[in-house]
């Protein structure tokens, strides 16, 4: 990846970082301010999972700095899984907070309550919708950008919020204008479910990071394609892949001609690699030559 690249990634990535922290700053002002002139036990919930959306997006700022750092001595392969640690503790943040709000839905089915001091519940949880807008669209591009899976898990929960305060708004609103009081509840365990649904997402592709996951097999297949083209390349085995952060890497084994020096080998090799890199600019590759028609274990996958 060039230098250039690095950069700009490394702008948005720490510009998204901070502004999931900001915006979650906000949002948390607001609704202590609503929920201490309104009494309102929805905006408690709401409240709550905003103090959650902070320490998420904490994480997610300090695995994002974690994840540019470049290798070291002790990390040769970089820091990029400190992403995929970041997207399973938000799954696990997440999940919580689902839980919390589903919890106080019951709750309000069992017990009804009426809306009180309406004016400053549905002000705030306007204002929340749009600052949350706001910053799930700066994700969302960022992520376009970057592939950034910290930034993604982030975006997960702030999307969920969306959802969450567009329940609350109609919700509140109905119970307050037409005294539907179990309307409110219903629609936060509806979104409940949504959270749910979300949070499997995203630990399911942190988890695949953190445990070494294949790259898709469309990619395996291309990279099979590029490696098998070349005239030289009499047969190959043994390719595994993995992705880090914002690298994939890729190692195979190559067979060549066993007449061949072992200058021109590595000429072929490289030329292999250069052909692989130029379809995956993120990828490092590593391939080992191997004599035609050499008999040695292989993976049986």
């Amino acid at each position: 990846m060039q230098a250039a690249e690095c950069g700009d990634r490394a702008r948005l990535m720490r510009l998204a970082g901070a502004a999931s922290v900001t915006v979650a700053v906000l949002l948390i002002v607001l609704k202590a301010w609503a929920y201490a002139a309104s009494g309102s036990v929805a905006l408690l919930g709401s409240l709550a999972d905003s103090l959650l959306d902070l320490a998420a997006s904490l994480i997610t700022l300090l695995a994002v700095r974690v994840a540019l750092t470049p290798a070291d001595r002790e990390h040769r392969f970089g820091h990029g899984k400190s992403e995929g640690v970041a997207g399973l503790v938000q799954s696990l943040i997440v999940a919580g907070s689902a839980l919390y709000v589903g919890i106080e839905a019951v709750r309000r089915l069992l017990a009804p309550q009426p809306l009180e001091a309406p004016a400053a519940a549905l002000g705030t949880l306007a204002a929340s919708l749009l600052l949350t807008l706001a910053l799930f669209a700066l994700q969302r591009y960022v992520i376009a950008k970057t592939g950034s899976l910290a930034i993604a898990a982030d975006s997960v929960h702030y999307q969920a919020d969306i959802l969450t305060n567009v329940a609350l708004l109609v919700g509140l609103f109905a119970s307050y204008r037409f005294e539907w009081h179990l309307l409110d509840p219903l629609l936060g365990l509806f979104v409940v479910g949504v959270i749910l649904w979300s949070v499997r997402r995203i630990a399911v592709e942190a988890l695949d990071v953190l445990l070494d996951r294949e790259l898709p097999t469309p990619d395996r297949r291309r990279i099979e394609t590029i490696i098998a083209r070349h005239p030289a390349v009499l047969g190959f085995h043994d390719v595994r892949t993995r992705s880090s952060g914002h690298t994939d890497f890729i190692q195979l084994h190559l067979e060549l001609d066993p007449e061949l020096t072992l200058f021109e080998a590595h000429e072929i090799s490289e030329e292999v690699a250069r052909e692989v890199r130029k379809a995956f600019p993120r990828a490092e590759v590593l391939i080992h030559v191997d004599p035609y028609g050499l008999a040695e274990p292989r993976d049986p996958f």
